[in-house]
């Protein structure tokens, strides 16, 4: 575990001692497809979280598109990733990393871009638009389906289901739900019982000059509640993201912050973190209890969610890998 020291107090009494910054890493940083992979069996009529009713006749060039990268994370590993044409900035992982991206502005999508890649079916979530550019796509034929956009873990079966009935791959998608299902359970089942440390989780681009911190449904209290700690965030009252203060973040008094790699980069790293406003006062800036993950995997919701648990629950309990 990079940046792990010897403790030599705790942050607070009765939670985990402090062991410095520390990078959460999965094992494995790519998608693992079902083999072989199911051939569609199309084609299907589905339902749209809009209500729209959509034929799916050809699946054949897939363009999977939200803003968690949670929807090709899916594909990929329904075993169906040779399919797909295009990607959302938040899709990184390797076997997607060559796709043309069609989210240039961040996670607005380019309907051109979309339009020149010539997409036989596009799965995505209302966390991406903007809604005129979806209309404009099903104006122009493109078969586009809605996927439910909640965030957390319980809801992963829900979309991996609601991905497969649409891509014609209903039994494919049962068997990579079992899949998930048996890792996040073994990943919750090894979260260690001492106490639970509290953690904020602030989204930061420096570059941009954005600061928040999550509470409530923002999708980062879920995934530190698996790991076994308390949002700290929640537990001051906020919900979804909010601008981060001073004076919200010493009332909120994290033991660890927790961030993206690429959000901690964007602020000069550890050092930098400790310069915004508040942070040096918190338990978490005094021991320097920061943990970062990679930008693409921290708050996907997909199917390496049990793996994200697991590396997590080790960096909050100062926990070697396992």
């Amino acid at each position: 575990m990079a940046g792990c020291t010897d403790p030599a107090a705790e942050a607070r009494p009765g939670t985990p001692a402090s062991c410095g910054p520390v990078t959460a890493a999965v094992g494995d940083t790519d998608v693992t497809g079902l083999t072989p992979p199911p051939a569609p069996a199309l084609p299907v009529t589905v339902t749209s979280t809009d209500g729209v009713v959509t034929t799916v006749t050809d699946a054949t060039r897939i363009l999977p598109v939200n803003l968690y990268g949670s929807i090709a994370e899916i594909v990929f590993s329904l075993g169906l990733g040779g399919n797909v044409v295009g990607r959302d900035t938040s899709t990184t992982f390797p076997a997607a990393a060559h796709l043309p991206v069609v989210t240039p502005a961040g996670h607005d999508l380019s309907a051109e871009a979309v339009l020149a890649l010539a997409p036989t079916v596009i799965l995505a979530d209302d966390s991406i638009g903007p809604p005129e550019t979806l209309r404009q796509l099903r104006a122009a034929g493109i078969p586009v389906v809605l996927v439910a956009a909640e965030q957390t873990l319980d809801a992963v079966p829900g979309h991996v289901r609601a991905v497969a009935a649409a891509l014609g791959v209903g039994a494919a998608g049962d068997r990579l739900v079992t899949r998930i299902e048996a890792d996040i359970a073994a990943a919750r089942a090894g979260v260690p019982a001492d106490a639970a440390p509290r953690v904020a989780f602030l989204y930061l681009r420096g570059t941009a000059g954005v600061y928040l911190i999550g509470g409530r449904g923002a999708g980062s209290d879920a995934m530190i509640e698996a790991a076994g700690g308390v949002d700290a965030g929640s537990a001051i009252g906020l919900a979804k993201f909010r601008p981060l203060t001073s004076e919200g973040l010493i009332n909120a008094a994290p033991d660890v912050i927790l961030v993206m790699s690429g959000g901690l980069e964007s602020v000069g790293g550890v050092d930098g973190l400790l310069r915004l406003p508040g942070v040096g006062q918190t338990p978490a800036g005094a021991a320097r209890r920061v943990v970062d993950m990679d930008d693409g995997v921290l708050l996907t919701f997909g199917t390496r969610s049990g793996q994200v648990v697991r590396a997590l629950a080790d960096a909050l309990h100062c926990r070697g890998p396992r």
